[in-house]
């Protein structure tokens, strides 16, 4: 059992995951005994960053789906146990940008690969760690595409340049995660302002600790 609290974030691109954290860090760092940590999938460590570049360039339009789904896997695993686990064991708070769940949206719902197949692989990448709680920034996928279009500072990745229908997939298997899993992923309407998406956040990470 880890010594820290694991948590991930999670959302549908242009959700404005990275946006919120910005803001809820300084109050975290207030109230947590321990360091607070951000990180991110796929990356974090220097592998899975190497990693990210290959999954993420957009000139990589032949990639197969299982073999997307593969790289994220290998990154996850890296990462976990080079950074987020040893974090955890001294205590620390570890916020994830995306982990497990991003792989069942993604690639099961998203690209239709075999659920039970990425739940298999989640498992034997992470040795069967979730994190203890996980914020779910959810949006519909047109204000969220909408958002990456107005955002002249964000990295556009190839996952970003997928057709709606993809990104509605993806969404509704977040959906489909947030039902299943009630008690670890908490739902935040996400297409409210930034000072309401911050405050409902606060809410559910203040109940939680």
């Amino acid at each position: 059992m880890s010594k820290g609290l694991l948590i991930s974030i999670e959302g549908p691109d242009g959700a404005g995951k990275t946006s919120v954290l910005k803001v809820l860090l300084p109050r975290l760092r207030e109230v947590y005994p321990a360091q607070v940590i951000t990180t991110r999938e796929p990356g974090g460590v220097a592998i899975a960053e190497q990693i990210r570049e290959v999954i993420l360039d957009i000139d990589n339009t032949a990639m197969d789906a299982k073999t997307e789904l593969l790289l994220y896997i290998a990154a996850r695993r890296q990462h976990l146990v080079e950074k987020v686990l040893p974090e955890l064991e001294n205590g620390n708070m570890v916020i994830m940008d995306r982990f497990i769940d991003s792989s069942v949206a993604y690639q099961g719902a998203g690209r239709g690969l075999d659920q039970d197949d990425v739940a298999w692989l989640n498992n034997y990448a992470t040795d069967g760690h979730k994190p203890d709680l996980t914020l779910l920034f959810d949006v519909d996928s047109e204000t969220g595409l909408a958002r990456i279009a107005a955002n002249g500072e964000r990295e556009v990745n190839r996952l970003d340049l997928e057709k709606l229908d993809m990104h509605q997939r993806v969404r509704q298997g977040y959906l489909d995660l947030a039902e299943a899993e009630p008690e670890r992923i908490k739902r935040i309407d996400a297409s409210q302002t930034l000072e309401e998406v911050v405050e409902d956040t606060w809410e559910i990470i203040k109940s939680y600790l």
